[in-house]
């Protein structure tokens, strides 16, 4: 926390000069004698000086003058903000290889488990879009708000053929800046309320922009990608049967992967059990859209020295002298 006017915490000192005052007031007691003709009105006000209770209007007064002194020092402190609006587009690789069962039941099954819970944390009212890719790339659903249309989407997803990153990348760039269009949310060469989550289980072998050119393109339009690198490094998918069975090897690309996320300025995760991916998911649908920003917080101080405030002035009513 920093302060814009510090020089003005000096009013602290108010504090402890009055509660020094106070206690040499305490101290010196009554100058003028009162004479009491009935015991028990006696002992009911020697019970009351005694009491500690009488010092709470005091205390209340003292910490609601602290509270607006730290107000008008104008604090700041770095806040943790949520996005009025923004667009996230989750890129999904659908390629044959996200049929190995490394990652059970299968890594694709995992990834679209794992998405179910990101659009149940993301904040709803956010427009998320699905795009998948193989040997070419498909948008499955525009950005939506519609959380049922999206679950309904994601059924349609099923491993293909190739993988081809680049050119999911481009299309899902151009979905998100397109939705944004549509609102004039933009800006050129500055951060836009856009991320793209891309999942992939291996490297490039189809489409015709390679994928580092694609995070450049994100990055050019303000866009952070957001990687995670699914499977294990002895994933295999098998094919044929009997004397034709034949294994191929599948490992994933976490360095193309954390290269994308570098580029763009977003994060880059590894998943290699169904839980991690799930985790990887749930974390970034609790972050995406917020940011930290330095905000005033005088607010919150001034309202805090208005209750205490109150809170003296209802402590004095309430444990002011009666008469008998």
């Amino acid at each position: 926390m920093s302060f814009q006017q510090p020089y003005l915490l000096l009013l602290l000192l108010v504090v402890p000069i009055g509660i020094a005052l106070a206690w040499w007031i305490a101290r010196r007691g009554s100058r003028y004698p009162m004479a009491f003709t009935n015991l028990d009105v006696l002992a009911e006000v020697a019970e009351e000086q005694r009491s500690l209770k009488r010092f709470a209007p005091l205390a209340l007064l003292f910490i609601a003058l602290a509270l607006a002194a730290t107000a008008a020092a104008q604090p700041r402190a770095t806040l943790t903000v949520t996005g009025e609006d923004a667009t996230v587009v989750l890129l999904v690789d659908v390629s044959g290889s996200m049929r190995a069962n490394d990652v059970q039941p299968t890594r694709l099954d995992a990834a679209v488990a794992a998405m179910k819970t990101f659009l149940s944390k993301i904040p709803s009212r956010y427009q998320v879009g699905l795009v998948d890719f193989s040997s070419s790339t498909e948008v499955l659903m525009p950005p939506t708000t519609d959380r049922s249309a999206l679950n309904e989407a994601l059924a349609y997803l099923l491993p293909e053929a190739g993988t081809a990153i680049g050119d999911g990348i481009d299309t899902a760039v151009k979905l998100a800046k397109a939705s944004l269009a549509e609102t004039g949310r933009q800006a050129n060469g500055k951060s836009i309320p856009a991320a793209i989550v891309l999942l992939s289980d291996g490297a490039q072998n189809r489409g015709s922009i390679p994928p580092l050119t694609g995070a450049r393109e994100a990055k050019r339009a303000g866009i952070r990608i957001y990687t995670v690198a699914l499977g294990t490094q002895h994933g295999v998918v098998t094919f044929g049967f009997g004397q034709y069975l034949n294994s191929i090897p599948v490992p994933p690309d976490p360095a193309t992967m954390n290269q994308i996320a570098q580029i763009t300025g977003g994060k880059t995760f590894t998943a290699v059990s169904a839980s991690q991916v799930s985790n990887v998911y749930k974390t970034l649908g609790s972050q995406i859209g917020r940011r930290k920003e330095r905000r005033s917080i005088g607010s919150w101080f001034a309202a805090g020295a208005a209750a205490a405030l109150l809170g003296a002035g209802a402590a004095g009513i309430a444990l002011g002298p009666r008469l008998p």
